[in-house]
C-alpha cells in the first residue's frame, strides 16, 4: 500500500473494544476514522474521549465508506464471522478479536476469501506480541534451551464467569496461539477434561492435553474458579528450563540452567545413566510495552507495508480447531480428538 496512514474503523465499544479504541487512536500512522456499536451510550462515551472520530450504529455506515481501509471487529464472539466476512467482501484490510469464530469451517471461510480479495486477516491473539513471549520464542529459536520437550500453561482466577462460553473457549486461546508459537508444531491430539459446578454445560475448569506431529507436548489448565490468579507458562528443554510469569511486575522470565542427560557409555551404572545437572538461575532483562498497544502496531504496519501478519487468519484457524477438538473431547470424556477432523 502506497501510503504512510491507514484509515481504521473499531466495530464493538464494550468490554475489550474500548481497549482497542484507545490503542488505534494512540497508533502511529493510523487514523481512526470510525468507532461503531449498537449501543448509543456506549458511542457518546467514546465521542467525549476522542471528539475527531466518527460514530454509527449501523455497520453499513463503515462498510460502505471507502475511505475506511481496515475493520477491527471486537464484537461478541457468535457475530465475528458474519462481521468479518461483510468487511473482507466489502474489500477491508480485518482484524478479528480471540477466537477467530465458534467453527472451523467459518474460520477456512475468511482465510479463503482474505487470499482471494488480497486482504490481511489478524487475529488478536494478544499474548504473541507480549515481549516476554517475543523473548522466548527467540531465545527457543535460537537454541537458547536445546531441543524444547514440552510445557504447560497455567490461566486461573475466581471470575469473570461467563454464561455463554466455558472456561476453554474463554481463556484457553491465549494458551493454544502462544503453545503453538513456542513449539513451532502442528497439533495432532487434544484430550480435555474438565467439570460445571457453577452452571450447567459450562465447564468452570479444564486440564487439556495437547500432542504434536514432532512428539512435543503441551498442557493448558484453565478455570475462572480457582483461589489463585496465575498466568504463567513453563517450557522444559533438553539443556535448559524457562518459566514465564505474568503476573510478576518485572522478573516475568526466569531461565534455569538444569537438566537431565542420559549417558551412553556400557560402563555406566544403572544408577548412573541418567544425571542431572543443577546450575544458575537468570532473570533476563526483557523490553518493555504494553501488547495490546505492539499488536494494533503490527497490524497498522503489516498492512501498509505488506508484510506477513504473526497472528495472521492460518493461526486463528489453527486454535479454533484445537478449541472445537478441545470441546468434542469435553462431552466424550477425555477421548483424544484430532484438529484436523475440524
Amino acid at each position: 500500500m502506497d501510503k504512510d496512514t491507514l484509515n481504521v474503523a473499531v466495530v464493538g465499544a464494550g468490554y475489550w473494544g474500548k481497549n482497542l479504541v484507545r490503542n488505534f487512536a494512540a497508533a502511529k500512522r493510523c487514523n481512526l476514522k470510525y468507532v461503531c456499536d449498537l449501543d448509543a451510550k456506549l458511542l457518546a462515551d467514546q465521542k467525549k474521549k476522542f471528539p475527531f472520530v466518527e460514530t454509527s450504529t449501523k455497520l453499513e455506515d463503515v462498510l460502505g465508506d471507502r475511505e475506511v481501509e481496515a475493520v477491527v471487529v471486537a464484537t461478541g464472539v457468535p457475530t465475528h464471522f458474519g462481521i468479518a466476512e461483510k468487511s473482507l467482501e466489502a474489500g477491508k484490510h480485518t482484524y478479528v478479536e480471540k477466537p477467530l469464530t465458534l467453527k472451523a469451517g467459518d474460520a477456512r471461510v475468511l482465510v479463503e476469501l482474505a487470499k482471494e480479495k488480497g486482504l490481511k486477516l489478524m487475529v488478536g491473539h494478544l499474548l504473541k506480541y507480549h515481549p516476554a513471549v517475543s523473548y522466548l520464542k527467540e531465545t527457543i529459536d535460537k537454541g537458547g534451551i536445546g531441543q524444547p520437550y514440552y510445557m504447560y500453561t497455567q490461566r486461573v482466577n475466581l471470575g469473570v464467569v461467563r454464561q455463554n462460553e466455558n472456561a476453554w473457549w474463554s481463556l484457553a486461546p491465549h494458551d493454544i496461539s502462544v503453545v503453538c508459537y513456542l513449539l513451532g508444531s502442528e497439533p495432532v491430539s487434544v484430550a480435555a477434561q474438565g467439570q460445571c459446578y457453577l452452571q450447567k454445560d459450562i465447564e468452570d475448569v479444564v486440564f487439556a492435553t495437547i500432542k504434536f506431529a514432532d512428539g512435543k507436548t503441551a498442557n493448558i489448565h484453565c478455570s475462572w474458579l480457582d483461589p489463585h490468579k496465575i498466568r504463567k507458562m513453563t517450557v522444559v528443554g533438553s539443556e535448559k528450563m524457562v518459566t514465564f510469569d505474568d503476573m510478576e511486575a518485572t522478573e516475568k522470565i526466569r531461565m534455569y540452567d538444569k537438566g537431565a542427560a542420559i549417558k551412553h557409555d556400557i560402563t555406566t551404572s544403572y544408577a548412573d545413566i541418567i544425571s542431572l545437572r543443577f546450575g544458575d538461575i537468570v532473570i533476563p532483562k526483557v523490553p518493555s510495552g504494553e501488547p495490546l498497544a505492539l499488536e494494533c502496531e503490527h497490524f497498522i504496519d503489516c498492512v501498509l507495508d505488506g508484510k506477513p501478519i504473526r497472528s495472521d487468519g492460518i493461526d486463528g484457524l489453527r486454535v479454533v480447531r484445537v478449541l472445537e477438538a478441545g470441546q468434542k473431547s469435553l462431552k466424550s470424556n477425555g477421548e483424544p480428538i484430532n484438529p484436523e477432523d475440524f
